[in-house]
């Protein structure tokens, strides 16, 4: 190992960016999958479900209060129009 990185450290600054690039985009890429991968197994539970469910119950009566107000705002202009 010690060899490698002395070996890296006598490469040009241009070589030594490019194999951070690629190891940082490969270790993205597999964080990336990790992630997609718990995501499936987490979100598939019952009870995860039903948690997600109840936290959204507050954003729905919320979308529900926009719409709403849109629609009665389209109505008022709609009837104040000759």
């Amino acid at each position: 190992m010690k060899k490698m990185i002395h070996n890296l450290r006598q490469q040009p600054e241009k070589v030594r960016r490019h194999i951070l690039h690629i190891i940082t985009l490969g270790l993205g890429i597999l964080l990336f999958f990790i992630w997609v991968y718990s995501l499936g197994t987490g979100l598939g539970s019952e009870e995860t479900q039903i948690k997600v469910k109840n936290d959204l119950e507050p954003l729905s009566a919320l979308k529900d209060n926009f719409v709403n107000g849109y629609k009665s705002i389209q109505d008022n202009t709609l009837n104040e129009t000759p």
